[in-house]
């Protein structure tokens, strides 16, 4: 059976049969159009070994004599005893693709098991590949995990992921890949604050625009795991899969169970290259949002629980003066939600609060131009609410009793648990009261939150967090199919449910609750390794951040902000004067902006100093007198020399002529002398600078030295 060879935007995936059983022998370079004989691959047999030589199988498998993690395991449930057919041996059955896409059949007919795998290569170079395992036997079979991995080169010998916590999701942690398994774990029930975005192999010493990168995402939202695998032999694979509790998936004959997606993108030009890869799939997509991303003004940090229309109206009326084109009101609207302590999943407008109904804000909001949104956390209940007095059993938790029957519910989080949407009355009540809210007011934006892990979630006494998350797809699926023009932000205590299971359901994410900027810096730089800017949201917060008591200046906030979908969790009716001024400047700058922000490549410049950040982003195609890009240039922290020196500007045409200038903030801005620590800044700055994309790469241009915790947006103009 010959070789299956899918190739796209440099990148080749090799699969071999010839050993029986699918290995991918090379995932990486172009291999151009023709293979040799892939015997010519087979491996020395080493002493004290197996007598044959062992594939790094498709799904590798102990019948294979992997030594390393297996890609399935599972046994079958005969006449009520498990642990039969613990070890399969799965063979081709057929292999095909058209270039693109691949579907390959691998069974074992003794165990009654058949895997088939599918994989894409997209236009772009990003990988799509998962597993769909049947039982074709005549008892249950429990699957335990089925994994997707995929093998990296030798030369990838430090390994990149990403961890966190709340308001500091998505920081970078690098170690050297030795031998043994390095597993990231999240058993959060959510993907939670602390999982990597993605996990990457590299060549020593990758960066943002060299070396070469094998990176790989789980599309989840729930329980699972991420690894690398570095076995005795020396071969490394890289993967995930879905984490399953006890019995989650136990398939009865003629039943399957579906990995979640594996994406994963090769780049031989840093980490930058991922990044080109997975903002092509998610631009292709037909899906994808493609209105202007409108200014946001969202209520929290501006009132908090504290909902009088008179004082939401003059918020919304300050909204509208600067330009705000969507006001999204938050948590407080609905029965008894004074506090966060009652009224989740009573999802009625409270009416000692809102005797009108939501109308009367919402005629205030759409007359001044502006788009309405609402706060929702539809997968959540508090104790202290009507359903769950009326409804006890619809409350999940690891007993088979409901918790007024003597059944015991997990531990408070905020005060708050979970509904059981596996219960169908639960799942239907949920819907219900979401598609009436929708239907009966003109809301055309869900802030989509999720405020707790679900560490001991059950349904009917069993583990379901499996389930829970099908259900969770499905309610947005629904709610989605029922009113289209109705957007979702993905918000899980901020960035604890960003993945690309529940993107492919929502048009934006809450990077962090955290808006201060100087965090925002490090968690939208990694947010952005995998997610493009329009689908992340960016808020300028209050002048002194409420998560970290730092206070910044608005530029830097601003700066920060614009590389996202932008907008504002602030008392927008504080702002006066010449900051007022200024920040409607910034607005009318990112909607002139924003276009080439949203559609644009990102480029990270590898910068010596790791006190200063320069990252922007770059038109692919631009006429002269256009904005050909935009860039950053952000200082941290104080830097070890007196001078910054020249800084490079990546990523541009080499053969075009740019014009540079600093557009913001500029000496008009109320907090322009805060930016600057030298005198005499160096002369472009005021004149601007003309130099081709090549001159630019290169040599770079003097940089000013900037106070700590400030930033200067640059403008690149075709000529």
């Amino acid at each position: 059976m010959h070789p299956l060879h899918l190739r796209s935007a440099g990148t080749s995936l090799v699969i071999s049969t010839h050993r029986g059983e699918a290995e991918i022998t090379h995932w990486g370079a172009d291999l151009g159009e023709t293979l040799p004989d892939l015997a010519i691959l087979n491996e020395p047999i080493g002493p004290s070994s197996i007598d044959a030589n062992v594939p790094a199988g498709l799904l590798p498998q102990a019948s294979s004599s992997w030594q390393g993690r297996r890609g399935f395991r599972g046994h079958r449930i005969t006449d009520g005893v498990p642990g039969f057919d613990f070890s399969v041996r799965l063979r081709v059955v057929s292999a095909t693709t058209d270039g693109a896409t691949a579907v390959v059949l691998q069974s074992d007919p003794d165990a009654g098991i058949t895997v088939s795998s599918d994989l894409t290569l997209h236009p772009g170079g990003l990988l799509e590949l998962r597993h769909t395992a049947t039982n074709h036997g005549t008892s249950p079979f429990q699957v335990d995990e089925l994994a997707t991995m995929l093998p990296v080169a030798p030369d990838a010998v430090e390994l990149l992921d990403l961890t966190g916590r709340w308001c500091r999701e998505r920081h970078p942690q690098r170690r050297a890949i030795q031998q043994g398994t390095w597993v990231r774990t999240g058993r959060h029930g959510r993907t939670g604050h602390d999982s990597s975005l993605l996990l990457a192999a590299g060549t020593a010493g990758f960066g943002n625009r060299h070396g070469k990168v094998w990176a790989t995402h789980l599309a989840w939202s729930g329980n699972h795991e991420q690894f690398a695998d570095n076995v005795a032999d020396g071969r490394t694979m890289v993967g995930g899969s879905e984490l399953l509790g006890p019995a989650e998936v136990v398939l009865q004959p003629g039943d399957s169970y579906t990995t979640p997606a594996l994406f994963a993108a090769y780049s031989d030009r840093g980490l930058d290259g991922i990044t080109e890869a997975f903002y092509s799939w998610f631009r292709s997509r037909p899906h994808h949002v493609g209105k202007p991303r409108p200014v946001v003004l969202n209520t929290w940090e501006a009132v908090y629980f504290d909902h009088n229309l008179e004082t939401l109206i003059e918020l919304a009326e300050s909204a509208a003066d600067l330009g705000v084109e969507r006001f999204v009101l938050d948590d407080g609207w609905f029965r008894g939600r004074r506090d966060d302590h009652a009224g989740l999943g009573d999802w009625y407008v409270d009416e000692t609060v809102w005797p009108g109904g939501l109308t009367p804000l919402i005629d205030a909001v759409t007359s001044r131009g502006m788009e309405f949104g609402l706060w929702v956390e539809p997968e959540m209940v508090n104790l202290d609410s009507d359903i769950a007095r009326a409804h006890p059993e619809w409350i999940a938790g690891p007993s088979s009793l409901s918790h007024k029957d003597g059944g015991r519910l997990p531990l408070e989080w905020r005060q708050q648990h979970v509904i059981d949407l596996v219960n169908p009355e639960a799942w239907k009540y949920v819907f219900d009261r979401i598609d009436t809210l929708l239907r009966e007011n003109n809301i055309r934006y869900l802030k989509w939150d999720q405020n707790r892990d679900l560490l001991e979630h059950g349904h009917a006494g069993r583990a379901s967090v499996h389930e829970q998350t099908l259900a969770a797809y499905r309610l947005f699926d629904a709610l989605r199919a029922a009113h289209p023009g109705v957007e979702i932000e993905s918000c899980s205590s901020g960035g604890a449910r960003v993945d690309l299971g529940i993107l492919e359901r929502t048009d934006r994410v809450w990077a962090s609750d955290c808006n201060d900027a100087l965090e925002r810096q490090t968690i939208q730089r990694w947010t952005g390794m995998v997610v493009p800017p329009e689908l992340v949201g960016g808020h300028i917060g209050p002048t002194t951040s409420h998560t970290t008591a730092r206070t910044h200046d608005l530029s830097f906030r601003a700066i920060t902000a614009l590389f996202g979908h932008f907008g504002m969790e602030w008392d927008v009716r504080s702002v006066a004067g010449a900051e007022r001024e200024e920040l409607k400047r910034f607005i009318e700058l990112y909607k002139e902006h924003r276009g080439l922000i949203h559609s644009g490549r990102m480029v990270r410049a590898d910068v010596p100093d790791e006190s200063l950040m320069v990252h922007g982003v770059v038109a692919d195609a631009s006429a002269p007198g256009e904005t050909a890009a935009l860039f950053a240039v952000v200082k941290t922290r104080t830097g070890f020399a007196e001078h910054v020196g020249r800084v490079a500007i990546p990523g541009l045409d080499p053969a075009r002529s740019y014009r540079v200038e600093a557009v913001f903030p500029s000496p008009g801005d109320a907090d322009y002398g805060h930016t600057f620590i030298e005198a005499k800044p160096a002369p472009w700055l005021a004149s601007g600078a003309e130099a081709t994309g090549r001159f630019l790469g290169v040599v770079g241009l003097p940089m000013p030295v900037l106070n700590p915790e400030h930033a200067i947006l640059l403008r690149l103009t075709a000529l």
